[in-house]
Parts: structure tokens; C-alpha cells; sequence
């Protein structure tokens, strides 16, 4: 008869549990751009915008030029000169990473080549002594964050990796002084996250509107509107594409046209009658001279930029007649779009969808619906931290048109405060 091997301790049978590496590695990896950078050592960091310099922001495509030339991240920024017919591949598609071939190419060319990555302090040199934090969209599917998880830990083999909600980061910023609350520092000096959040993310290829409690997201008060970035330089090519120049191919070069001259309108039918062309035909003064903006398409040829400038209509008028005289032969050779009620129109879809045929319900909306499934008692809390951040929280008018319909969504008892971190 055999004998037996005695058991081991409990306190022997418990595993060693490893440290994480003291290097912490942040990817925020968007649809459009992707920002990363080393963690500050401390937390709060001693010196905010030194931290915030460490941060750098790179492209997340790949492109194909004119001339079938190929170019990875951050060399969009340094050798591409002629963005005509620019062929684009993006490894995401509606927030989250389906295309890990051309994503692993992108990190490889910023991060761990020594040859292609941009500054040495971005560079991971032993991902085993690095803690990788990835963020990632609300919601995602449970076979995209498996994925994701394989082929971060197969392929690079990180000594610690977290993975985690993007909006929820947020909580853990200085966000009090963004409100004018006070700053309670704690005794220990540990960094506390924001009690109540409401976050409304607009990016590149869709918005979320995530509410955090103490630094966790509650998953079933997340809303999402299909509705972004691209979806507004689309619209805007087609409107350009019909009144103008055909620019469908011209995706790079009209998104850069959108961020230049597109605002948030607070009295979209007060503008609208503005630019309405009737109000000449009728001998009325022309009050959409305001509105309306020239902007000057690039020439790669002769090394421009493309930019905005004020509406000229005299110019205008000379080039249709073929340039007889008072204008330089440089500004009657330039090519530009003249912008009126498309610089106003094209945001407006973020409100309200059903301008194009959706059947959603704007951001101003879809917050309300958030909170809706959430206690009443925590409404004043979140509508009074909204914070908003995403490429078209840049647009100006969005904070205070977004902040003007929830007042008159919200009850009468709640204070409504909307922020945009600059």
C-alpha cells in the first residue's frame, strides 16, 4: 500500500504574487489617431505639463499615395507632401480594433523599431519590464477584447497589461479645477477618481456617452450614437461634391477643410435664413457675409497649404468671367471652396441625426436616455459634471450648444455643466 504525500501548507501552496513593472506604457488607441507615452512616476505627476509633453499623438493608418508610395503612423507627419487621391487603411472600424495586421504594423513602426520610432523616450525597449494600459471602446465585444488580449501578450509578452474602458480614465484627471470645485487633497496623497462623470466622447467614428461612479463605468446607462468625425467630412464632400468640386476622393484634404471652417450653430434656423440666397434676389442686404468663408485648396506642386480665408465675392465673380483684370495671376490660378451654410449644417447632425435619415436621437438625447435607467437621486451629480472630450468636442459652439439643450432637457432642480479639457 502506498503512502501518501503530505499536503503542503496553506501558506506554502499560495503562489508568489509578482509586482508589475515599474514602467507603465499608455496607448489610447482611437480610431484616427492613436496618443501614447510613459506614465509619469508619481501620481499626481509634480509637473502637469511635463507629463502631458510626454504624450504623443500619431496617426493610426496606413496609407497609399498617387505614386503607390507606403507610409506607416507617424510618417504621415513628416513625408507625406501631396495628400491627393490618398488611399487610407485604419485598423479600426466603429471604435474597435478588427484589423490586428495592419494595427501590429503601426505599433511595430512606433513603438519597438528602433529605426521608424519618432522620439527614443517613445520607444519600448523591453516590453517584459513594461506595463502596457490599452484602452478601449464601451461595449466591445467580448471576441474583439480576446483577441485583443492574444495578440498583445503572444506577441510582445508584457511583464503587466490592463486593458480598460477608454471614458473612465477621465475620472482620474483634474477635472475639479476644470469645474471650479475645490481640490480636496487627501491625507495620503492618493489620487481619488471623480465621485460622479458623465462623459460624452465624440471621435472619429462614432460618440459614447459613459457615465462613471468612482472611477467604474455603469455599463447599462452607456449610449452610443453612430455618428462621428467621418460621417461629418463625408457629409461634407457630398454637400461640396453637388455645389462645387467634385472632392469624393479627397478625404484627407476635406476632413482638414471641416476642422478649419466648421462651427456649432446655437440658432441653426436663424443661420439658415442668413445664407438663404433669397434674401438677394428680394434687393435685402446680404447678412450671410459673416457666414460665409473662402478656403483655399492646397497645391503640392508649388508647396501650399491649404487655408481659410474671408469670403472675397469680387474675386469670385473675376474668376468666373476669366480674370479680366484687378486680380494677380497667383490668387486667379488658386482653387478654393466657398463655404456658406455647410460650415454649420455638417455639425448639425450630431444633434439631430434625422437631418440624414437616422433614426437616433442626438447627443443631447441619448444623455438623457443614459440617465434615465440610472437613480434619480444621482441626475445633479452627473449633469453637472458632463465632460466632453473627442476630435468634435473641438468645434466651437459644441460645449455651449450642447450645455444650452440639456438645460432644457434637464429639470428645473439640476445645475448643468458641460466642459471641454483643452
Amino acid at each position: 500500500m502506498g503512502t501518501t504525500k503530505p499536503r503542503p501548507s496553506g501558506r506554502a501552496s499560495v503562489a508568489k504574487v509578482q509586482s508589475l513593472p515599474d514602467k507603465t506604457f499608455v496607448i489610447d488607441n482611437g480610431a484616427y489617431t492613436l496618443k501614447a507615452g510613459y506614465a509619469p512616476d508619481s501620481a499626481p505627476p509634480e509637473d502637469q505639463s511635463k507629463a502631458l509633453a510626454a504624450c504623443t499623438e500619431i496617426p493610426n493608418a496606413i496609407v497609399k499615395t498617387r505614386g503607390n508610395k507606403i507610409y506607416v503612423g507617424s510618417q504621415l507627419n513628416t513625408h507625406v507632401t501631396d495628400w491627393n487621391e490618398m488611399m487610407f487603411r485604419r485598423p479600426v472600424e466603429k471604435g474597435y480594433i478588427v484589423n490586428w495586421e495592419a494595427q501590429k504594423e503601426i505599433w511595430e513602426h512606433s513603438f519597438f523599431d528602433e529605426k521608424t520610432v519618432r522620439s527614443k523616450d517613445l520607444r519600448i525597449t523591453d516590453p517584459e519590464d513594461t506595463t502596457l494600459l490599452l484602452t478601449e471602446a464601451p461595449n466591445a465585444l467580448p471576441a474583439l477584447q480576446k483577441n485583443a488580449d492574444e495578440i498583445v501578450m503572444e506577441e510582445w509578452g508584457f511583464g503587466g497589461y490592463l486593458r480598460c474602458v477608454g471614458p473612465s480614465m477621465n475620472a482620474w484627471n483634474d477635472v475639479q479645477s476644470l469645474f471650479g470645485d475645490p481640490i480636496v487633497q487627501e491625507a495620503n496623497t492618493t489620487v481619488s477618481p471623480k465621485e460622479c462623470l458623465l462623459v460624452v466622447d465624440s471621435g472619429y467614428s462614432h460618440t459614447t456617452v459613459t457615465p462613471i461612479y468612482k472611477g467604474q463605468p455603469l455599463q447599462r446607462a452607456i449610449r452610443r450614437l453612430d455618428l462621428g468625425g467621418k460621417h461629418l467630412t463625408n457629409y461634407l464632400k457630398e454637400m461640396v461634391s453637388v455645389r462645387q468640386y467634385n472632392m469624393v476622393d479627397e478625404t484627407y484634404i476635406m476632413n482638414e477643410v471641416k476642422e478649419a471652417v466648421c462651427f456649432v450653430s446655437n440658432n441653426f434656423v436663424g443661420d439658415m435664413e442668413q445664407t438663404w440666397k433669397g434674401n438677394r434676389k428680394r434687393g435685402l442686404p446680404d447678412p450671410s457675409e459673416g457666414v460665409m468663408v473662402d478656403y483655399v485648396l492646397p497645391d503640392p506642386n508649388a508647396g501650399k497649404k491649404g487655408f481659410m480665408r474671408p469670403h472675397d465675392a469680387l474675386l469670385n465673380a473675376k474668376k468666373r468671367k476669366g480674370g479680366l483684370s484687378g486680380a494677380s495671376a497667383e490668387a486667379l490660378s488658386e482653387d478654393a471652396l466657398v463655404l456658406g451654410n455647410e460650415r454649420f449644417a455638417v455639425p448639425e447632425i450630431l444633434f439631430t441625426p434625422s437631418d440624414i435619415g437616422m433614426k437616433q436621437a442626438g447627443i443631447p438625447d441619448i444623455i438623457m436616455q443614459s440617465l434615465s435607467v440610472l437613480p434619480t437621486g444621482l441626475h445633479p451629480a452627473f449633469l453637472a459634471n458632463v465632460l466632453v472630450v473627442g476630435g468634435n468636442a473641438l468645434l466651437p459652439g459644441f460645449v455651449d450648444r450642447l450645455e444650452s439643450e440639456l438645460r432644457q432637457l434637464a429639470s428645473a432642480e439640476c445645475a448643468v455643466r458641460v466642459k471641454c479639457p483643452q
